[in-house]
């Protein structure tokens, strides 16, 4: 990273089996260091905590850090948007579109470990919510897969803050 420039958080948000993992190793692998939950051992006890402090020591460290979990809403982000802004940071989330049919797909070809029970993925699909820079985030990127095995990206445009109602009322 060159000299001056802050350090960046990557809140990767989406499905799981939603390309996530890949985007990430194919874009992000390099100038930033991976924090997911899916690297800790199973045992691991306080998750988000240890979570949070690996954010923390590469953030204090001046480096730039992506974090690799389905990310779906505001509890989970909030807390990745204020350690970043805390040290300097922008952060920078990547939307993952949600396609449930794809994930379920995806996700039938993973063996041990990597594989989710459905039931996961639904549930993480009714919490899944579009970030937004009224979120706290500095840019907000629509991720999708481009179908020669890579991805698409491109910045999600921000929906108007006030759209005035028609003066005849929409009819």
């Amino acid at each position: 990273m060159p000299t001056g420039t802050p350090p960046d958080v990557a809140v990767l948000v989406g499905l799981q089996a939603s390309g996530k993992s890949t985007f990430c190793r194919q874009w992000l692998t390099g100038p930033y260091e991976l924090v997911s939950k899916d690297l800790f051992p199973r045992s691991a006890r306080h998750r988000q905590r240890r979570q949070m402090r690996l954010v923390a020591e590469a953030l204090a460290a001046g480096r730039s850090v992506a974090v690799d979990n389905t990310n779906p809403s505001p509890q989970e982000w909030t807390p990745l948007v204020a350690a970043g802004h805390a040290h300097g940071a922008t952060v920078t989330a990547y939307w993952f579109p949600p396609d449930l049919a794809g994930s379920l797909a995806r996700n039938a070809l993973r063996e041990g470990r990597a594989r989710i029970p459905d039931v996961g993925i639904r549930a993480t699909a009714k919490r899944l919510r579009r970030p937004s820079r009224a979120d706290g985030f500095d840019t907000v990127l629509e991720v999708r897969f481009d179908g020669r095995g890579g991805f698409r990206v491109r910045p999600v445009p921000e929906p108007p803050r006030h759209v005035r109602a028609a003066p005849d009322g929409g009819r």
